[in-house]
């Protein structure tokens, strides 16, 4: 092949590549018009309407069994209620609230209110000395009344779509509660917790009437054996700041965390690996899609050596015999207030009973911190 050939197929090559370059470019500067131009407005609409928040999907907590496999500690599912801030005017947010709240009162369930002023009579509700600072943190003058307050705070949140002064009251607890716990679009406030299912399904049925807001479900720890080996199985409850501390790699502040007995014991086994949901809003704060991104992992079941039955014949025999001790039954009355004993099976060194008396409910303990 002569040089002048070499070289017409060298052009030629460029020249195609530089086509098809400009067609390429063509194509892009089209495609751009068409996002940006043709269609901008709709897309930026699209886009100014449309929220995307991550909400924790908790993973449920393993189950304590005895030796037979009867449950001595499960984990029964709740629904709470929680809201986001949304961009809706002040007079929706207001009666928006008001409808949340008369839902609530419906199924008789209760809510957040932390508001230091009662009305019929208007008074303070928090303690001399905690007042001063109140007032200060608010911006109120130290010799404001209880009256003239619970009207600054009207007219601070603009409630205006009501004059009945019980509604007023109610509507602030909610707004004061929020701004103290910082809402935003992605971080919820929880209103109210253990919810019926009724008073979910209304709220579902109707979400126009309730802008942001969103029901949860969550884990909530049972001891359906009541004070059965209470102080075997210990109890579980939320984690507090002091725990949180040193634990935030792998808690939230809203989770379970076991305080004694095999609830603390076995924690690491017990506690389950939380989830993602992901929850796509209207800019009003509606609720349009939810989807799981990340699925929740339960935590494992315990089995025990303990026989529930062979428990609580023990725990019973134990409590007569103190009581008796105590009345004299024995001949002698004595002192007798507490005592304790162990059932062993001395072939295997299996623990089949070990009763404490007195004893406790954990039940009492579930929901503190």
């Amino acid at each position: 092949m002569t040089k002048n050939n070499k070289k017409v197929n060298t052009n030629l090559r460029f020249n195609i590549l530089t086509v098809i370059i400009y067609i390429i470019g063509i194509i892009l500067v089209i495609r751009l018009f068409d996002l940006q131009i043709v269609h901008g407005a709709e897309y930026r609409e699209q886009s100014n309407t449309r929220l995307t928040r991550e909400s924790v999907l908790e993973a449920s907590r393993g189950a304590i069994l005895d030796k037979t496999g009867a449950e001595l500690v499960t984990s029964k599912m709740e629904f709470s209620l929680e809201m986001y801030k949304s961009k809706v005017d002040t007079d929706t947010l207001n009666a928006d609230i008001l409808n949340m709240i008369s839902v609530l009162e419906k199924y008789e369930v209760s809510y957040v209110d932390s508001f230091p002023i009662n009305i019929n009579p208007f008074e303070f509700r928090i303690s001399d000395e905690s007042l001063s600072s109140w007032k200060k943190s608010n911006n109120l003058s130290d010799n404001i009344t209880a009256e003239e307050a619970f009207y600054k705070f009207k007219n601070k949140y603009k409630i205006q779509n009501t004059d009945d002064i019980e509604q007023i009251r109610k509507i602030i607890a909610i707004r004061y509660e929020l701004a103290q716990k910082g809402y935003s679009s992605t971080r919820a406030v929880t209103i109210a917790k253990n919810i019926p299912r009724e008073a979910v399904a209304e709220f579902s049925e109707s979400s126009e009437k309730f802008t942001g807001i969103n029901v949860v479900v969550e884990p909530a720890r049972q001891y359906s054996s009541g004070n059965l080996a209470s102080h075997i199985l210990g109890y579980a409850s939320r984690i507090n700041e002091e725990e949180y501390a040193t634990r935030k790699n792998t808690y939230t502040p809203n989770d379970i965390i076991g305080k004694t007995g095999i609830e603390y014991a076995l924690e690491e086994y017990l506690k389950g690996k939380n989830g993602i949901k992901q929850i796509d809003m209207s800019v009003d704060g509606t609720a349009t899609a939810e989807y799981i991104s990340q699925e929740a992992i339960a935590g494992s079941d315990i089995v025990l050596t303990i026989d529930a039955n062979l428990q609580r014949v023990t725990e019973t025999a134990l409590a007569n015999n103190i009581q008796k001790i105590a009345n004299g039954g024995f001949g002698k009355v004595y002192n007798a207030e507490a005592g304790a004993c162990v059932v062993m099976n001395v072939n295997s060194g299996e623990i089949l009973a070990m009763a404490s008396y007195p004893d406790y409910n954990p039940d009492d303990f579930v929901g503190r911190n």
